[in-house]
């Protein structure tokens, strides 16, 4: 059932930003955009926490779930650390996975040659 979740989590979340991209005039930038500050502004709500017990990684792996999770971080370290939390929250709970997207792109340029299509 938890496979299920995810697939329908993420498949809504996916299938609501394609109408944006086709019924509106928003750039995919900006709608992208506008996933983090959602789950930014659902996780400061107390809501993304109740849609990930539901969608798991169909939460989480989105943008959204990005947002929840700088929010989550930001929470996190004004807990620990007080107002100066919220200057390195964000960082500290993304670190791993931008990290790792800076790496896994780096090995995707060494191993494939990067030129313009004709």
């Amino acid at each position: 059932m938890d496979y299920l979740n995810a697939f329908l989590c993420g498949g809504i979340l996916c299938a609501i930003g394609q109408i944006f991209i086709d019924k509106t005039q928003l750039t995919p930038a900006r709608i992208l955009v506008g996933y983090v500050v959602t789950g930014v502004f659902l996780q400061a709500i107390g809501v993304y926490e109740h849609i990930v017990a539901w969608g798991g990684a169909g939460a989480t792996v989105p943008l959204t779930g990005f947002g929840y999770n700088l929010a989550k971080g930001v929470e996190r370290a004004v807990g620990e650390d007080g107002w100066l939390g919220i200057f390195t929250g964000g960082f500290t709970a993304s670190a791993a996975g931008i990290a790792s997207a800076v790496l896994f792109g780096f090995l995707a340029a060494l191993l494939f040659k990067p030129g313009e299509k004709r």
